[in-house]
């Protein structure tokens, strides 16, 4: 069975075609810049090279044709026709308290999912596009629904709550969602299938960390608690997102600078994290090597952004009554190594202790605590795309 799995943003979709029966990528690749100048879809080829494909791409329809299209492609296609592509799964964001698990995209289901697009507004529609899309072009394949905010919907009322008036969860749903949920399950799964034991008593702490960047509490293989929120301007310092701030400086702000709703978001969520403290870059290879430079300001923002994920691991070791696994996950947990450091120093305490040979790993999975260490501390490379086809495979099958 081929499984073809899309992630639609605003002005972009990724996309990978996987070959189920031996859960093998046969395609993958991605378009950028959708309406704007100079949109590309960028292909990987069977040998591993790359192929870039400039087209005028308006909109996510032709976005998702041109996508097709390449996959019969008679030089870099992986399929002969459509006929071979069994299902769609997508990667769709925000469900709200909606779904607990993925779902076979029907009308009731696609019109519950539009109810949330309050929540995400950036995401939501987006999304839909590429659902709209496909409908629209493969109107007999199944389409597959899989929400980030699923997996943390087993968290206890107490954990997700906000400690405002509430009738505003009430009537807005205003509560802690938590995202990056199909990674945080995904690793969450396997590094008990690399270690080889089972979720059933185990205490968890899996730490998505890129760009974007979120930490889970997961007990007998559910989570408990997740550090992203309403939005996923909660939690960590990340790239350009401050994480948690005080709502009192929020407002402080606004009426210092003068900023109306759009104007603090977008300070708050494309201005502020590892970018505006450092005042460079948000990209964390630049930063680590400004570190090592021995830039002052660049100096900071390291301790901040490591001291931020070091106190999400503390508190949730709390909440857990300990810890058994620590996974690092995401662009910046899989591959930087000073990071996992920074992290994990002084845990000591607490089990965690790094083992610094076996921590100089880049994008493969590996323990990488000490031999001694109580606390097993993981690499796993996260791998959303294969979860979320092997949700639809599930489903479809049925």
């Amino acid at each position: 069975m081929k499984i073809l799995v899309l992630n639609c943003g605003s002005s972009s979709i990724k996309y990978k075609l996987f070959e189920m029966t031996r859960k093998e990528v046969i395609a993958q690749g991605g378009i950028e810049k959708i309406g704007l100048p100079g949109s590309f879809l960028k292909l990987t080829l069977p040998d591993g090279g790359k192929k870039v494909l400039e087209k005028e791409i308006t909109e996510h329809t032709a976005g998702v044709e041109f996508i097709l299209q390449t996959l019969i492609h008679p030089e870099y296609g992986a399929i002969r026709s459509f006929d071979e592509i069994d299902a769609v799964g997508h990667r769709m964001v925000h469900a709200g308290e909606k779904f607990s698990k993925s779902q076979l995209l029907t009308g009731e289901v696609l019109e519950a999912f539009r109810a949330c697009n309050d929540l995400a507004p950036l995401h939501n529609p987006a999304n839909l596009k590429g659902v709209n899309a496909i409908a629209s072009i493969l109107p007999d394949v199944p389409q597959i629904g899989v929400f980030d905010t699923a997996f943390h919907q087993t968290m206890p009322k107490h954990a997700y709550l906000y400690a405002i008036p509430y009738a505003m969860y009430e009537q807005y749903g205003v509560r802690r969602y938590g995202f990056h949920g199909t990674s945080h399950r995904y690793v969450a799964a396997r590094v008990c299938e690399y270690l080889g034991v089972s979720p059933e008593g185990k205490r968890i702490i899996t730490c998505h960390i890129g760009n974007g960047g979120s930490i889970t509490a997961i007990k007998d293989g559910k989570c408990v608690d997740t550090s992203m929120g309403l939005t996923p301007l909660e939690g960590l310092m990340m790239g350009t997102r401050s994480g948690d701030i005080d709502a009192g400086a929020v407002t402080y702000l606004m009426e210092k600078e003068q900023l109306d709703i759009n104007g603090i978001s977008d300070l708050l969520n494309k201005k502020s994290g590892v970018l505006g403290v450092w005042g460079v870059s948000s990209d964390m290879r630049e930063l680590e090597a400004a570190v090592a430079r021995k830039e002052p300001m660049a100096m900071l923002t390291e301790q901040m952004y490591f001291y931020r994920i070091k106190k999400y691991i503390g508190a949730y070791a709390a909440v857990l009554g300990g810890v058994d696994i620590i996974v690092f996950t995401g662009g910046v947990g899989e591959n930087q190594a000073t990071c996992r450091w920074g992290a994990c120093e002084g845990l000591e305490y607490m089990g965690v202790k790094l083992d610094a040979g076996k921590n100089k790993v880049r994008g493969t999975e590996a323990v990488i605590s000490a031999d001694d260490a109580p606390v097993k501390v993981v690499v796993i490379p996260t791998d959303e795309e294969l979860m979320i086809a092997t949700d639809t495979y599930r489903l479809v099958a049925k």
